[in-house]
């Protein structure tokens, strides 16, 4: 989620887990490649050293789990520095400069899932094939899929993924009359999206003054097309927005809210946001694992234990966020950041990024270490995180992803925006968002 994030992504996280099991340490140990004896490489200094840049958005966790100081121990040789953009949206324009320019790049390129695949169709030939450094069958398999182009080349190493939960303010749940329990919550919307509508309905009769059932509509547009296989391009690579049932779904619900005043109207992460976290008016943030990070530190310490966590409306599983680490063909240091990648996308360093930040793993090696399996989240109210996102992992459907994902998500996600806020009927705001994607995507 790697931060921040506007709605066509995911923001990037800092939360500290409380897990069981195995040290760090031991992990780290644990997952070293074989291969202990660098390689001679082009970029070596006359001393033979040589320095990785990895070049990522929002916080990939690297830092927070002491990774890169944990590499430099057992590669003595080799140093890697970090160069850290705040925002996805900043930071790819950036990147696709340098690709178009062949010069500028990083050892190791962060690459974020809705920018996936305008980079496997367009700028495959500019990235190592990670296929020859990585076995993908390590990853769940719809992550390997996204990154990997018709001819079977793997421009990306999966980081992580965002298996959808809902986060619930129990404090306010309570004042409401609405059960606490995360079971209990978890039946009352297990009809799916309708279902927490209705429940917002029921929180609205008795709830504080001005308090909000939701943050975000638009988050919650997100989360409902993410639970759907086909969300705005079908598998010939046409975008199908327009006509998408999981679209219109996502945004007749949305609309529904912001009528119904079910919504606070709040872009997500800006600091509206943080203080309705912190002054603790708002009940619900949809939240792909990513997300319980920065609603603790939004809300703070005074709120610890006032939150919980339970699974997401209905049935259908879902994945909103994920990025990838690329290695750019044009590198002095090609087959060492490849190396690299492969131990920092292991089960056993995966397994320390989400004990450090919350950064849910999409290899499913880590899924059985104890620092994921028995995770528990203490801000939220000890929410078993590891076993619901899990579960949550192992079904999410194979979604076809499109070159411009992210872009119709936030020309959407600005409309619904619209609608909260402004009051903006929606044939006008849909007017509106469709216009700008016409221009956007051609």
């Amino acid at each position: 989620m790697r931060i921040t994030r506007t709605a066509a992504g995911r923001s990037r996280r800092v939360a500290v887990l409380a897990t069981t099991g195995l040290t760090a340490t031991a992990l780290l140990l644990t997952g070293c490649s074989s291969d202990s004896d660098d390689s001679d490489s082009a970029g070596a200094d006359a001393n033979g050293k040589i320095t990785l840049t990895v070049a990522d958005f929002g916080q990939f966790g690297y830092k927070e789990a002491g990774l890169f100081e944990k590499y430099h121990e057992l590669h003595p040789n080799i140093t890697v520095k970090e160069e850290t953009t705040a925002k996805e949206e900043d930071y790819y324009p950036k990147l696709l400069q340098q690709l178009n320019a062949g010069s500028g790049l990083a050892d190791v390129q962060g690459l974020e899932v809705g920018r996936i695949k305008e980079l496997v169709d367009t700028k495959a030939d500019q990235f190592a094939d990670l296929s020859k450094v990585i076995d993908v069958n390590e990853w769940v398999s719809w992550k390997a899929k996204q990154a990997t182009t018709a001819d079977g080349k793997v421009i990306g190493a999966g980081t992580d993924i965002g298996p959808m939960s809902l986060c619930y303010n129990t404090e306010l749940f309570k004042k409401a009359g609405l059960p606490t329990d995360r079971k209990e919550v978890a039946a009352k919307i297990s009809g799916g999206w309708e279902d927490y509508l209705k429940l917002g309905e029921e929180f609205k009769k008795s709830a504080p003054a001005k308090t909000y059932f939701m943050d975000s509509a638009s988050a919650m547009f997100n989360a409902v097309v993410s639970s759907n296989p086909k969300q705005y391009y079908d598998e010939s690579g046409k975008a199908i927005y327009k006509d998408s049932p999981s679209v219109k779904q996502g945004w007749n619900l949305s609309a529904e809210a912001a009528d119904k005043g079910l919504t606070e109207g709040l872009a997500q992460f800006g600091d509206p946001w943080k203080a309705a976290l912190r002054k603790s008016t708002v009940a619900t943030v949809v939240c792909p694992a990513w997300m319980a990070g920065q609603i603790s530190i939004a809300a703070g310490d005074a709120n610890k234990g006032k939150w919980d966590i339970t699974t997401a409306p209905g049935s259908a599983a879902a994945n909103w966020g994920g990025s990838f680490l690329g290695v750019p063909k044009s590198g002095k240091n090609v087959e060492e950041a490849g190396k690299l990648v492969k131990w920092l996308t292991a089960p056993e360093q995966q397994a320390a990024v989400f004990k450090a930040i919350g950064v849910f793993p999409s290899n499913k090696g880590a899924y059985d270490l104890a620092d994921v399996k028995g995770a528990t989240l203490p801000y939220f109210s000890d929410a078993p995180i590891g076993q619901i996102y899990a579960d949550e992992a192992k079904s999410i459907p194979e979604a076809v992803i499109g070159p411009k994902d992210a872009a119709i998500k936030e020309a959407i996600s600005t409309q619904i925006n619209n609608m909260e806020q402004r009051g903006t009927k929606p044939d006008k705001a849909w007017d509106a968002a469709t216009e700008k994607i016409d221009k956007v995507i051609g």
